[in-house]
Formats: structure tokens, C-alpha cells, sequence
């Protein structure tokens, strides 16, 4: 059933006062024993916001003025971790965040762009729910890769529900597309993922992609959604490619084990010395990509004349904010090259 006028209004002003408790709270805790201006959330402000002006840098005026542009890239494709889609204390889907993370993506859609959704969290999603419905079952990080496939058969059918249900809720249609390496890799089966994709785009309907953990292998200890996310972007051509993550952005070292790591917000192009700032450890116990990954990342969509983003998933709010050009995050610039191929990547990374 579509929602009213009044259920929307209800809806919007039930965040408003939401974002209103969080402001006071922000403020509230600024003197408290270990608060961090760096994860501040003030008014107006998400994590990995450096402000209209940008940082001082040599690049400051040059990030601004690119950043004004993305406002008319027209395919986007959003990629969503396990860590931003679940309550950490519990492993338990977060709907509130859901909720936001669809109403953005719709806005999107209703803006006139296209927009693929790459989302991680079936693994995590299907472990949780086969942990509580047969009590004391072992379902560690490391457990066979079997056990993780069914996790994934589980749990890919619980969060496709989930998704529905709220693009529902906004008068929009979803679609399922899953996928491995060996469904780009193959030249027949890339063709038809293509197709699949142009159809559903045509149809506006929005795709929502992941791996095919239930079925697949290697894909777990090389596979990831950050990559898969840019291979999306490259197949599809599409303007824009946001990670939505747990980290603010690239810094030149972990800032959870470097206080003096500094912010990068803008990276005019990829080399060898930002590849190697990379950290192969992600900060929660539910996604499997790091740093290392989001470069990886980077480096295939921007060759392939692609934006990309990496940006705090702790306001959903903030998928809008980049797109108007704002300040969030680190901005990896498009530097297509001619000579990039994908298929040649993926033999690459085999």
C-alpha cells in the first residue's frame, strides 16, 4: 500500500526531531572524558565533513570546483557495507538506517538519474538469523565455506525482502541481479549482465547487486563489494560511484591507531605512493573489505572514467549531500585511460 501525504509528513518530521536529539547529544558530550572533535556530528555537519571550503591544501580550490560538477552525473551507483547496514552491538539489521539509505536513493531515482545499489550483508544477515532460531549453533567468522554459504542463501533472501519492502514504501521498484567474477569474466555472460542491467535501468527499476555467495568459492577470499561495486560502475558506464563505509575517508595512516594520520579529501589521480597507504583490515567484524579494497576500487572505476567517493555511512542523509557537492569524504577524480581493460584486471587479480 502506497503511504499517504500525512504518513510521509510523519515520516520527515520524525527524523527532523531524531536529528535534533542527536545535535543535543553532540553538544552535550563535547566535554566528556574522551570526545573527539574529528567524529563530532554538529548541526549541518556528518562525520567526514571538511566544510564548504574544503581543507587548506594545494588542491583545495580545484577539489570545490570539481565537486560542484557531480550534481549532473546521471548513473550512479551506491555501495553499502555490512558494517552500515547492521546495529553493531546485536549483528541485527538496522531499519532506521535502511530506511534513510532507500529514501535518498529514491530521491535519486526521482531526480531522474539511474541508480544501481551494490549492498553487502547477506553473509551477516543470514548468520544472525540461523544463530537465533537454532540456539548455540557455532557460526564463527572463520567457519567453513559451506557454513557461509548458507548464511548467504538465508540471509540474501531476508535483505532483498527487507529492500523491497521500503522501495515499496517510496514508489519504487527494486530488482535482484547477483553475480560473480566468472559472470563479468566470461564474454557471453558479461553481454547478458549488460543487458540485464540496461533493461532494468530502461524499466526504472533500481538493481541491487551482490556477490553470489551461496554458490560461489574463491570469491570470499578475493572477492569483495568495493571491487565489485567499480566493476558495476565500469561495465555500466556509469558518472559516480559512492562507497558508503565506516571510515570517514583516506588518511595517510589508520586513524584509529594514528592520532597524527591526516584527512586526504581529494585525490586528482591515483599513483603508486597512495596505493601503498592502504590498510588490508576493515574496522568491523562484518564486512570483508579495507582500505586496501577501496583503492583497489579507485583505481578500476577512475581508470574506467569514473568518480568515486568514499564516505562515512553513519548518516545516510549524506548520499545527497555529495551529489549537491559538498565536502564529504575523500573525492577520487575520474583519470580515464584508454588502455584499461576489465577482463584483463580480473585475469590480474586471479
Amino acid at each position: 500500500m502506497e503511504k499517504t501525504q500525512s504518513t510521509y509528513t510523519a515520516i520527515e518530521d520524525d527524523l527532523e526531531i531524531l536529528g535534533d536529539k542527536l545535535t543535543a547529544s553532540s553538544a552535550a558530550g563535547k566535554n566528556a572524558p574522551g570526545y573527539s572533535s574529528s567524529q563530532s556530528e554538529e548541526a549541518g555537519h556528518f562525520p567526514g565533513d571538511r566544510g564548504d571550503e574544503g581543507q587548506s591544501s594545494p588542491f583545495a580550490d580545484e577539489n570545490m570546483s570539481y565537486r560542484a560538477g557531480l550534481r549532473d552525473r546521471k548513473r550512479i551507483v551506491v555501495k553499502v557495507g555490512s558494517s552500515s547496514l547492521l546495529h553493531s552491538d546485536t549483528g541485527r539489521l538496522d531499519y532506521h538506517k535502511i530506511d534513510v539509505l532507500v529514501r535518498e536513493l529514491s530521491d535519486l531515482k526521482n531526480r531522474g538519474k539511474d541508480v544501481i545499489l551494490v549492498s553487502s550483508g547477506a553473509t551477516a544477515v543470514g548468520r544472525e538469523v540461523i544463530r537465533r532460531t537454532h540456539a548455540g549453533a557455532t557460526l564463527a567468522e572463520d567457519s567453513p565455506i559451506t557454513v557461509k554459504q548458507a548464511c548467504s542463501a538465508v540471509g540474501q533472501a531476508r535483505l532483498m525482502m527487507t529492500y523491497q519492502r521500503f522501495f515499496t514504501d517510496y514508489n519504487q521498484i527494486s530488482g535482484q541481479v547477483l553475480m560473480t567474477k566468472n559472470t563479468i569474466g566470461d564474454p557471453l555472460s558479461k553481454y547478458n549482465l549488460c543487458n540485464t542491467f540496461n533493461e532494468l535501468l530502461k524499466f526504472d527499476v533500481i538493481p541491487i547487486v551482490n556477490e553470489n555467495d551461496s554458490v560461489a568459492t574463491y570469491e570470499y577470499s578475493v572477492g569483495d563489494n568495493d571491487n565489485l561495486s567499480a566493476m558495476v560502475a565500469s561495465l555500466m558506464n556509469a558518472d559516480l560511484l559512492i562507497l558508503l563505509s565506516d571510515v570517514d575517508g583516506l588518511y595517510t595512516d589508520d586513524p584509529r591507531v594514528n592520532p597524527d594520520a591526516k584527512f586526504i579529501e581529494y585525490v586528482p589521480r591515483l599513483d603508486e605512493n597512495l596505493m601503498k597507504m592502504a590498510k588490508g583490515t576493515t574496522g568491523s567484524s562484518s564486512g570483508t573489505g579495507g582500505m586496501s579494497t577501496k583503492l583497489q576500487a579507485a583505481m578500476i572505476a577512475t581508470q574506467s572514467g569514473c568518480d568515486m567517493i568514499i564516505v562515512n555511512s553513519r548518516h545516510m542523509k549524506v548520499i545527497h549531500e555529495v551529489v549537491q557537492g559538498r565536502n564529504y569524504g575523500t573525492l577520487f577524480r575520474a583519470d580515464p585511460n584508454p588502455d584499461f581493460d576489465l577482463q584483463d584486471h580480473l585475469e590480474s587479480m586471479d
